[in-house]
């Protein structure tokens, strides 16, 4: 029987159900397939005799020892890359009590916006040793909760976690982790550590005024992913905060629970307006959404916005090459990532911290040529 080297245990379930990625150096026990020989996994010790050293120096020397002088690390590595070797991070993590990985927990890939945060922290991460692994909750608490819990067990070094609002027990564990904490995309409230985002209380009110600046009153949102969706439920609240501000409130409104795409924005676009035809703006939850607006509206022959304005939220880069430019607000979530790298790389233990816990990033408005 021989060991496999290295296994990638990817368990991913969808539908709101939570996916963990770790990469995990395992031994499996095998049997050769159908006669074929199986190479033998590489050890520790053959990277030593290869590269004429001790088992102990090339153990350091992998691990970029100060004590090991550049040219035995230069040939340790290059013993260690024609062997094929990988080291044991479990083992390691057993004498350190941490591994070189940064758990990132977010609600979704399959939006654009959340691939952008991970381009970030992946970019802040770039030219360290840590390495990011991703858990997604599917705007579950619970799910979250569980994602949180295992990647604690493996003692990262660091956690960031999109949103600010966890269950009690995942609020708990955060709280008692000793690695620095990221809460991002978010400011409005208090973080269990750290906290980088906007305020989209702020990102509402801001699109209020911009929308009633230009002299719509007849004014309907549509949203999704609500009411599981905290960020959306701030953002439309701040908006109603805006427009009451001035004295208008919505004429309608339609909630979505799943999640945004092209052809639900174009179809509950065509909900609200047979529910309120009046309707002269909509603003939607998000970007992917607004575009289904447009494209009801050229299929409608309707003017946009002469007979109907459209603004959306995250100024993704899907807007760029449509036949007309949407108003958005920037939500700067590459910055966002990358900000959040940084804490975790910079971050001191927490009893000889003093540091401001919130990084706010101020939300844009762009009002496109659809307002």
């Amino acid at each position: 029987m021989l060991a496999l080297p290295l296994a990638l245990t990817s368990i991913s379930r969808f539908q709101n159900q939570p996916l963990v990625e770790w990469f995990v150096t395992s031994v499996v026990l095998a049997q050769p397939c159908d006669g074929i020989p199986m190479a033998r996994k590489p050890t520790l010790k053959d990277v030593a005799l290869a590269a004429g050293v001790s088992e102990m120096t090339a153990s350091r020397a992998l691990r970029n020892a100060a004590d090991v002088s550049d040219r035995t690390r230069e040939k340790v590595a290059r013993a260690s890359a024609e062997l094929g070797y990988v080291p044991n991070r479990i083992a390691g993590a057993l004498a350190s009590r941490s591994v070189n990985l940064i758990g990132v927990v977010v609600p979704s890939l399959s939006s654009f916006v959340f691939p952008e945060v991970l381009s970030g922290i992946s970019s802040g991460l770039s030219g360290s040793d840590l390495q990011p692994v991703i858990g997604v909750s599917g705007y579950d608490l619970l799910a979250e909760e569980k994602v949180i819990r295992e990647m604690l067990s493996w003692r990262p070094r660091g956690l960031i976690v999109a949103g600010l609002e966890h269950s009690e027990a995942a609020q708990k564990m955060l709280k008692a982790a000793d690695i620095p904490i990221v809460e991002v995309m978010d400011v409005d409230g208090e973080p269990i550590d750290y906290c980088v985002g906007i305020s989209h209380l702020k990102a509402g009110r801001l699109m209020a005024e911009a929308i009633l600046a230009k002299g719509y009153r007849k004014i309907g949102f549509i949203g999704t992913k609500m009411p599981f969706d905290f960020r959306a439920q701030k953002r439309l609240q701040g908006f109603k905060d805006g427009l009451a501000q001035q004295g208008v409130e919505l004429t309608a409104q339609k909630h979505y629970d799943g999640s945004s795409s092209i052809a639900k924005g174009r179809e509950l676009t065509a909900v609200l307006l047979k529910q309120a035809p009046e309707i002269d703006c909509i603003y939607y939850s998000s970007d992917v959404m607004s575009i289904g607006g447009l494209m009801h509206c050229l299929a409608e022959n309707l003017s946009v916005p002469g007979d109907l304005a459209l603004a959306g939220f995250n100024s993704l880069d899907q807007l760029d090459g449509l036949p007309i430019k949407l108003a958005t607000t920037n939500a700067f979530r590459q910055e966002i990532g990358r900000k959040a790298a940084e804490i975790i790389l910079d971050a001191t233990p927490k009893e000889a911290q003093a540091r401001d816990k919130k990084f706010i990033f101020v939300p844009e408005v762009d009002l496109g040529a659809s307002l």
